[in-house]
């Protein structure tokens, strides 16, 4: 693992502290930190993906209502 340094607020360091203390899930306050860095990189990704999702169907928007009507339309035949 590499070592780097970071600055925190008092507040911070009293929060992860706080979250570190509760859990016995982090031995330290580097492994919350790096916990809480991989749960806002994967949001992160998810929130991307997301957007991409709906800008298509944004712009596809007119073909799928057309798509939809007409399965509706098929689907009241049978």
């Amino acid at each position: 693992m590499k070592t780097i340094a970071i600055t925190v607020d008092e507040e911070t360091l009293a929060l992860i502290d706080e979250l570190r203390g509760s859990s016995k899930e982090f031995r330290s306050r580097s492994a919350l930190v790096r916990a809480a860095i991989r749960e806002y990189a994967a949001l992160e990704k998810k929130r991307s993906q997301e957007e991409r999702e709906r800008e298509i169907i944004r712009k596809n928007k007119n073909l799928l209502d057309r798509q939809l009507k007409a399965l509706i339309a098929e689907q009241a035949r049978q």
